[in-house]
C-alpha cells in the first residue's frame, strides 16, 4: 500500500490519515490471523518441507500438532 501525505497538509491532518492506515493495517493483520485459525493445516505441504530441508522423507502422523511451531519440533519421531 503506498500512501501520500499531501503537502499542504497540517499536523492534524497527517495524523489522521497515518491513524485510518494503522487502523486498516491492524484490520488486515486481524483477519489473517482468523483466516488461518480456520485454516486445517498442510500435511502433505509439511512432509515435503521435511523431504526438502532434511533430506528424508516422512509420513506426517494425523494426530501431529496443528501448530507448526511444535510440529516442528517433532520432525525427529516422524
Amino acid at each position: 500500500m503506498q500512501v501520500r501525505i499531501p503537502d499542504d497538509a497540517d499536523s492534524d491532518e497527517a495524523a489522521a490519515i497515518v491513524a485510518v492506515v494503522r487502523r486498516l493495517a491492524a484490520q488486515a493483520e486481524a483477519e489473517a490471523a482468523a483466516d488461518g485459525a480456520d485454516r486445517p493445516r498442510d500435511r502433505w505441504g509439511f512432509t515435503g518441507r521435511i523431504e526438502a530441508l532434511q533430506n528424508r522423507r516422512v509420513r506426517a502422523p494425523s494426530d501431529a500438532p496443528a501448530d507448526a511451531w511444535s510440529a516442528a519440533g517433532r520432525t525427529d519421531r516422524f
